[in-house]
């Protein structure tokens, strides 16, 4: 399907953060958009309010009539989210209509714009909104399709022109970023994920690979100097390592304070007086990954600096919601062993001599059973633990797989399992003097609950 032929584009689950964007995406490029979604929510009433029609009822009669009869000039987009027994999915699929799946059309727009792919099992949407803001800061026209909010740009989205570069995340999830073909490519992280479709690590590793022959004979490759030594790297394309202590680019002079991380880059590329101020270790090495990219595309350090400067992040990595004397409230996407020891990492190095409770929502019951005993290290690691009911996302449930299990392995005496409606009470009555929210699932909702307890703990306590 020619782009000049298509005038009408299709959801199965445009709710989704990536799915939105594309939405959007379409929408300029002046196509008429509709979707489908489970349940409204902040991102599918925004959608709505921009003037797409969006159904909540998995029924034939909810698709809008333009898809019914104008089925050459449609594209259905759909989400590996989507169950086979969907009823509108079946329905498009018997009437063969064009359906793609989100990373087919990542492909697509890979194909016909220079693109940096950003891949790894943590830190994607960190490093390929860093990649998007440097360059847009630096004046180069960019298209952005980001997994999570920019706070720089209230959107998951940047369009540019036609001749714009695409900054695109990679996923490893369900062997979606082998649609791609990019120019450049990042590797941030290949921990043992996705098990559900892997089956095993190495399966995975060998995905990544598959994704890095994806790179063209000139072909640039950045990747985490820890991951390096564990893919196959072809001699065909220009690899850079980076790191904070033996990459190609490693942060030197790191220090912190103020709840900024300052530091200075030498090696294949130098710069100095950074400062970054979404706080964490390993954001300083998302940093430098996409000061990497800019240095390769042959930007100043001048340019650099002052992007990095004025980056503010993505809601729910790292997101500050109270940031006081009294009490620090910070909300984080981590739902994976090592996310999570990242995470209590760098809140140790900003607050060493404070109570840190952590409130935790497990993410699939797969990854919870796969990874059992390394959750209950690193949560360990907090000074008290509440965990909330698996989130199931697209699984049904496990056998004896459940929170409580997974409270068995948490070595802390402070600990409880509660249920998401007696969450915020408990928070009135918590003595935390750093309070985490973490998880993948629907634990961003009840955020601003928790906060307003927490004000109002402070107002009687203030009383």
């Amino acid at each position: 399907m020619r782009m000049e032929d298509l005038h009408i584009v299709h959801f199965l689950g445009i709710g989704g953060i990536g799915m939105s964007a594309l939405a959007r995406w379409f929408q300029h490029a002046g196509k008429q958009v509709s979707g489908y979604d489970l349940t409204p929510s902040e991102l599918t009433i925004s959608l709505e309010k921009d003037g797409i029609a969006i159904s909540y009822e998995d029924t034939t009669s909810a698709i809008p009539a333009e898809v019914i009869d104008n089925k050459e000039h449609t594209l259905i987009i759909y989400t590996p989210a989507i169950p086979k027994d969907h009823k509108q999915y079946n329905y498009l699929i018997d009437l063969d209509y064009t359906v793609f799946k989100r990373s087919q059309v990542l492909g697509l727009i890979t194909q016909s714009h220079p693109s940096i792919a950003v891949a790894g099992t943590h830190g994607k949407t960190t490093t390929s909104s860093m990649v998007a803001h440097l360059l847009k800061q630096a004046g180069h026209p960019v298209n952005a399709f980001v997994g999570g909010m920019m706070t720089n740009y209230g959107a998951n989205l940047i369009i540019g022109d036609q001749g714009a570069w695409a900054v695109v995340e990679a996923d490893e999830y369900d062997r979606s970023f082998l649609q791609l073909s990019p120019d450049v490519a990042i590797v941030t992280a290949i921990d043992a994920d996705h098990l559900d479709i892997y089956g095993d690590h190495s399966a995975m590793k060998n995905s990544f690979n598959a994704f890095i022959d994806k790179l063209p004979e000139d072909g640039q490759l950045f990747v985490h100097e820890n991951v390096a030594g564990s893919l196959d790297l072809p001699e065909r394309i220009t690899t850079t390592t980076y790191g904070l202590e033996h990459g190609d680019i490693r942060a030197v002079n790191l220090t912190t304070g103020d709840g900024l991380f300052k530091f200075d880059v030498e090696g294949n590329v130098k710069v100095e007086g950074l400062e970054l101020s979404l706080p964490g270790y390993h954001n300083v090495e998302n940093a430098l990954a996409a000061i990497g990219v800019l240095g390769h595309l042959g930007y100043s350090s001048e340019a650099i600096q002052a992007g990095l400067a004025a980056y503010r992040g993505v809601k729910r990595r790292f997101e500050y919601i109270i940031k006081d004397q009294d009490i620090v409230f910070i909300d984080d996407y981590a739902h994976h062993p090592t996310e999570i020891a990242l995470l209590i990492k760098s809140v140790r190095a900003l607050y060493p001599d404070k109570k840190v409770t952590t409130i935790f929502q497990p993410h699939l019951y797969s990854r919870t059973r796969d990874f059992l005993d390394g959750f209950g290290e690193e949560l360990s690691k907090s000074d008290e633990v509440v965990l909330l009911d698996i989130y199931p996302a697209r699984e049904q449930p496990i056998e004896g797989i459940d929170s409580a299990l997974l409270l068995d392995r948490i070595s802390l005496t402070d600990k409880r399992l509660l249920s998401k409606s007696e969450l915020v009470d408990w928070v009135g009555t918590s003595d935390s003097d750093v309070l985490l929210t973490v998880g993948a699932g629907d634990i961003d909702r009840l955020v601003q609950p928790i906060a307003q307890r927490l004000k109002e703990r402070r107002r009687h306590v203030e009383g």
